[in-house]
């Protein structure tokens, strides 16, 4: 009677410990966006444990001949969330990933779906950054998720995409692939449904929260990327982050603010003048109700200043 008075809390505390891990677990759940084809939208803030780094979009594609997963996830066991999620909408098999870009909530869950049979697909450009940034990524992820990031190891795409524009005809739907000298990261891929007129951006559009540039961005080929989106006048673009959107969203809250920027930060290099002073004059007040706008704003100017030193 004591032993089995003493095991009562400690199985309580368990199954209390359990019901607290299991609310903070990421729920994904792909959302019809039109016949066929689903999106799941992530949240728009930083990663998090509650998150498990998964503050992005995905996309999904159900064909004749097996599903196609745009971006695999940031870690080795999201990537088994999103396939659980996969199989709620299809039993078709996931035997494509494209991975739209260089950050690691794109990439980092490929080793889990290589293991289950997927095509893995990206652009050459990106191979050098995934290359560099990959084994940082999966450091700093494991700082903020702990064991949630356990089995996570960059693998690289088996399938580069080389040049502007590819056609892929997956089960009989038509899948285009375009690359325009890169954007958020050197390789972020437009994916183009033309029959459905819908577009998974990637990093190259953000809506409802501040896009950042960072140190591998480059922002004259996000707006030739940008221009490519304009001439395939989407109907809807599930963006990178946020929610899915119409173009004039996507021109607003994306376009728009890159065209500033970078018009301010020329003007001051021109005229030499200096970089603090340059960030500081940014009239950044259009974009102020988008999330993490006042932290990101500051960065993405000193850093679009820089660029542009360059160019």
């Amino acid at each position: 009677m004591t032993c089995s008075g003493a095991l009562l809390p400690r199985a309580l505390a368990a199954l209390i410990l359990l019901a607290a891990a299991a609310a903070q677990a990421v729920e994904v759940r792909f959302e019809r966006v039109t016949d066929g084809v689903y999106a799941f939208v992530g949240e728009t803030g930083a990663r998090t444990a509650a998150n498990e780094g998964l503050n992005a979009n995905l996309g999904l594609v159900v064909t004749s001949a097996g599903a196609l997963l745009i971006d695999s996830g940031a870690t080795h066991q999201g990537a088994r969330q999103i396939h659980e999620a996969v199989r709620r909408v299809t039993a078709q098999p996931v035997r494509w990933v494209i991975n739209t870009g260089g950050q690691d909530h794109r990439w980092l869950g490929n080793g889990y779906f290589q293991a289950h049979g997927a095509e893995l697909i990206g652009h050459a450009a990106a191979e050098a950054d995934l290359r560099a940034r990959g084994h940082d990524q999966v450091q700093a992820l494991r700082a903020v998720l702990g064991a949630k990031a356990e089995g996570t190891v960059p693998v690289l795409p088996t399938r580069w995409i080389r040049g502007g524009d590819d056609r892929l005809e997956l089960g009989g739907v038509v899948v285009e692939l375009k690359h325009r000298g890169g954007a958020h990261t050197p390789g972020d891929l437009l994916v183009w449904l033309p029959a459905q007129r819908v577009l998974f951006s990637g990093d190259a559009v953000y809506v409802d929260r501040l896009l950042g540039v960072l140190p591998v961005s480059l922002g004259k080929a996000w707006l030739e990327t940008f221009a490519a989106i304009e001439a395939l006048n989407p109907v809807r673009i599930v963006p990178g982050h946020g929610r899915v959107c119409t173009l004039e969203q996507a021109q607003r809250e994306t376009r728009d603010y890159l065209v500033a920027l970078r018009a301010h930060m020329k003007r001051a290099v021109d005229e030499g003048q200096d970089i603090s002073a340059a960030v500081k004059a940014f009239d950044g007040r259009p974009w102020l109700h988008l999330q993490n706008a006042a932290e990101l704003m500051p960065g993405n100017a000193s850093r679009t200043y820089l660029e542009l030193e360059r160019e």
